[in-house]
């Protein structure tokens, strides 16, 4: 069973491959025809270490048959020219080890002791063996350790798109989802009224227009923040602007009041979160409570930020979490913070942030 990850040679990975096997098997072009072998020796061992060369260039696309195919050659090598070493035998190897599991390198591993390890034995040159068997297992353990380090890394640019995806995707739901929903209680408080109160259809659809304008406002600015460099994005709402977004929600139909307890200046990042989570609880309020009221604390510390949106809706206890809440949860977990979204104690809805900005919580 693999491991997921996919190795593949580059071009120029390829062509520093076939330099370095040339480099290694350019002894035996030398010791065959130097040595006191016969002609006919001289000529295998040659045309094998030109086959080892040419073979080791398909090694990614054909790894067990070429590997297999250089293993034997090198073996029947180091008998036809007993000076030579294994050769490209540890390079096979190192390249297996990198390019395939660990569980289907292993045998690899074993078959390479054994081609180089043999002739050697045959030959009565244990202490060489020796030495065949332990670089046999440095060059395993090399590509081995690099399949790790590249798989680690892509496992880390894998992770941080999908942390890109759900920062995107929890943007995309806060900017949208509340003006959305302002938008479909407007436009149903002027269709109620169209007929009988005109004037006040009119004041629906003018904000239902403002609402709209809104959402594509803020969805400018999302897409020129995502777009820009970070040190040059345009600025994010904060706890500021809870306000505005109360008023927003109370022209809809759902009055909301906030209070705002402590002084001090949390992070950007901070003011965000909370901002965002009051902005989903009371869409979540206007959208599925059947509520009339909402009350909004942001509590301001030392350490921590906390807000409470607490809602005399309808008991949701036996509603499914939604988009939203995960979302929360997720905003909330990312500053080291905790949320809870549960039935009020009193009725209602309570959603409960804490967001620590400094350390000690």
């Amino acid at each position: 069973m693999g491991d997921g990850y996919q190795a593949t040679l580059t071009p120029r990975w390829r062509r520093a491959l076939l330099v370095l096997a040339a480099v290694l098997v350019s002894p035996v072009l030398w010791l065959a025809t130097a040595g006191p072998q016969p002609v006919l020796a001289r000529t295998a061992a040659v045309l094998l270490a030109a086959g080892q060369v040419a073979a080791l260039s398909r090694l990614d696309r054909s790894p067990r048959t070429v590997t297999a195919g250089i293993l034997v050659a090198g073996a029947v090598l180091q008998l036809l020219v007993p000076g030579l070493g294994a050769g490209l035998a540890f390079v096979v190897l190192c390249t297996y080890a990198w390019a395939r599991p660990a569980g289907e390198s292993l045998w690899v591993l074993a078959a390479t002791v054994v081609t180089v390890c043999a002739p050697a034995a045959l030959q009565g040159r244990w202490g060489l063996a020796g030495g065949w068997l332990a670089a046999s297992l440095l060059a395993w353990s090399w590509g081995a350790l690099g399949r790790a380090r590249g798989a680690r890394r892509e496992a880390e640019q894998r992770q941080a798109v999908l942390e890109e995806r759900g920062r995107i995707a929890r943007e995309l739901h806060d900017v949208l989802s509340h003006t959305v929903s302002v938008m479909v209680v407007q436009a149903a408080a002027a269709d109620d009224v169209f007929d009988r109160h005109p004037d006040q259809a009119r004041a629906a659809i003018r904000r239902t227009e403002a609402a709209g304008r809104e959402a594509l406002a803020e969805l400018r600015t999302f897409l020129r923040a995502v777009r820009a460099d970070p040190h040059d994005s345009p600025p994010q709402p904060g706890l500021a602007a809870i306000e505005p977004l109360a008023g927003t929600m109370t022209a809809a139909g759902l009055t909301v009041t906030v209070h705002r307890e402590g002084d001090g200046e949390p992070p950007a990042g901070v003011q965000l979160c909370a901002y965002r989570i009051v902005q989903e609880a009371l869409t979540n309020t206007l959208r599925h409570a059947d509520a009339t009221e909402a009350d909004v604390l942001v509590r301001i510390t030392e350490t921590r930020v906390e807000v409470t949106v607490q809602d005399d809706g309808r008991n949701k206890a036996a509603d499914t979490p939604g988009n939203g809440i995960r979302g929360m949860r997720e905003r909330a977990a990312l500053l080291g913070g905790t949320l809870t979204a549960e039935p009020g104690p009193s009725g209602g809805f309570l959603v409960h942030a804490h967001l620590p900005w400094k350390a000690g919580q």
